[in-house]
């Protein structure tokens, strides 16, 4: 992806080195549970839609002065960068519908960090917060996603961006919300299958944002390929393979990397925002 030299989004809240202390939630964003954003859908945060208040000795604006690698601060350049373009192609979809497009606001953290849904470590991965509509990302997942999931090249990265603003769409189009009220009357494993609907659609919204990448003189050979073979390495399968455990369908909270692959693909193919209706659609 060519990016250097473009606009950096400026909704940008730089926490690296400050630390989140506290106990930590787990679940959230693109590889584990979401129970870290059940928590403030099913009351858990304060209910106003702002961040919670921050941890003794934290404030909410201030960053570190820790030395911090050239390579690190090119992540967070490229991040920066993705950003941007989300909320390039988001406004301008929105503008088409006579609406305003409010975009979230990106929160980089080292190790834990306090959102409005609750306290998260790194290991929860990146995750979105519709308290307080804000992506959160430790930069060190980039890491992780080559080393640990073999998903490497910067346009993997890219889709978990992407994928992650796509669950601020559901939060602006009211779906996160409707789940929230269906939680409380389903058991474990039919809210799962929910779900990964949910996840699925976040999967076709980032392959939407790609799809309008196109012809824009941004992407290479082999981008969208780095996309899928992401999408390919967080299925819930994979990974429960990967555990050493049994595969265990009832258990899936994102889907399969089959499903995975396919919701992006799709959202790249059409570029339509109505063709991701993954709640209505019979086959996965």
């Amino acid at each position: 992806m060519l990016w250097q030299g473009r606009r950096e989004s400026g909704n940008v809240d730089d926490r690296r080195g400050m630390g989140g202390g506290g106990q930590m939630a787990v679940g959230g964003g693109i590889l584990g549970v979401i129970a870290l954003v059940l928590n403030f859908l099913l009351g858990g945060g304060d209910g106003s839609g702002g961040t919670m208040p921050p941890l003794p000795g934290q404030t909410q604006t201030a960053s570190s002065n820790a030395p911090r690698s050239a390579e690190e601060e090119q992540l967070a350049k490229f991040v920066k960068v993705v950003l941007a373009d989300t909320e390039d192609t988001w406004g301008e979809l929105f503008q088409r519908s006579g609406e305003r497009y409010p975009a979230p606001t990106l929160v980089l953290f080292t190790d834990a960090v306090q959102s409005g849904c609750g306290n998260a470590s790194a290991q929860s991965g990146p995750f979105y917060c519709p308290a307080d509509q804000k992506l959160y990302i430790d930069l060190s997942f980039y890491g992780e996603l080559q080393n640990r999931f073999g998903a490497s090249g910067d346009f993997a990265m890219a889709y978990v961006v992407a994928h992650e603003v796509g669950h601020h769409i559901q939060t602006l189009m009211g779906t996160s919300q409707k789940m929230a009220q269906m939680r409380s009357r389903l058991s474990q494993e039919e809210y799962n299958q929910y779900s990964v609907r949910m996840e699925l659609q976040a999967d076709f919204y980032a392959g939407v944002w790609a799809h309008f990448q196109k012809g824009k003189g941004y992407l290479e050979a082999g981008d969208i390929e780095e996309a899928l073979n992401a999408a390919n390495a967080i299925g819930d399968d994979r990974i429960q393979r990967q555990s050493g455990g049994s595969i265990n369908p009832e258990s899936f909270t994102h889907g399969t990397s089959a499903q995975r692959m396919h919701w992006f693909k799709r959202g790249y193919d059409t570029g339509d925002v109505s063709q991701g209706d993954t709640f209505s659609a019979s086959n996965l």
